[in-house]
C-alpha cells in the first residue's frame, strides 16, 4: 500500500507463519522450530520468537514448557456442533436487542465496525478478533439477558482459534468487512429479519471456509 511503512522482521514472521498454518505447511499438532522457521524465512530468533508470542495470543500456537510451540489442533466436527447452537441463540439474542436498539447503540456497532476495518488493513488479526467480538456482541447486547449472552461467549470463547484462522486470508477478512458493512446499514434501517438474514450467511461463509481449512484431503 503507497505510504504505508514498511514491515518488520517480525511481522514477516507473523506473515509467514499464518500462511503457513492456513496452507497446512504446519500441521495441527505439529512443533514449531524457533532455529527451523529463522532459517526458512532468513531473520535471527528474536522476531521469530516475537511472531510466535503474537500467534500464541491469538490462539493458533500452543507452547508447552520444555517442549516448544506447536500447531493447536482443531476439529471441525467441534466447530459445527458451536456454529449450530450460536445460530439458535443469537437470532433471539439480535431480536431481544433491536427492540431496545436506539442511538448509543448504534455509534456503538458504526464505531466497532470501523476498528474492524482498520485492523483488518493493518493485518493486525489480534485487534481483529477484538474488534470483530466487539462489533458481534453489539448486535446481540440485549438488556435483562445476561444469561443469554453469557452462554454465547462461552461458545466465542471456545472458538477464539478458528477466528484467528479464517483472518489469516486477506480476501476472507476483506469479505467478512463488507458483510459487516451490510449488517450495519440493515441494523440502522431496523430491518431484523434481514439482518438476522445476513448474520446468518456470514457465519455460514466462515464455516464453510474453515471446513475447507480443517478437513484431511480425501
Amino acid at each position: 500500500m503507497p505510504g504505508s511503512s514498511p514491515k518488520t522482521s517480525q511481522e514477516h514472521v507473523v506473515e509467514w507463519l499464518r500462511e503457513a498454518i492456513v496452507s497446512r505447511r504446519l500441521r495441527p499438532g505439529q512443533r514449531v522450530g524457533q532455529e527451523e522457521v529463522a532459517e526458512q524465512v532468513g531473520v535471527s530468533i528474536v522476531p521469530v520468537r516475537e511472531a510466535m508470542r503474537v500467534l500464541e495470543r491469538e490462539g493458533q500456537l500452543t507452547y508447552l514448557p520444555r517442549r516448544g510451540h506447536f500447531v493447536n489442533e482443531l476439529r471441525i466436527g467441534d466447530l459445527e456442533e458451536i456454529y449450530g447452537l450460536r445460530e439458535l441463540l443469537e437470532e433471539r439474542a439480535v431480536r431481544w436487542t433491536m427492540d431496545s436498539f436506539d442511538g448509543v447503540m448504534e455509534a456503538r456497532l458504526v464505531a466497532a465496525a470501523g476498528a474492524c476495518r482498520v485492523a483488518a488493513e493493518s493485518r493486525d488479526v489480534l485487534g481483529e478478533l477484538g474488534a470483530n467480538r466487539e462489533f458481534h456482541f453489539c448486535l446481540m447486547d440485549a438488556p435483562g439477558r445476561p444469561h443469554t449472552l453469557g452462554i454465547i461467549g462461552n461458545l466465542w470463547d471456545k472458538t477464539e482459534a478458528y477466528r484467528a484462522l479464517y483472518y489469516n486470508s486477506a480476501e476472507e477478512t476483506s469479505a467478512a468487512m463488507d458483510a459487516h458493512d451490510v449488517m450495519v446499514e440493515l441494523a440502522l434501517a431496523r430491518q431484523v429479519d434481514e439482518l438476522i438474514g445476513a448474520l446468518d450467511s456470514h457465519r455460514s461463509r466462515a464455516l464453510e471456509v474453515l471446513r475447507g481449512i480443517l478437513e484431511e484431503p480425501a
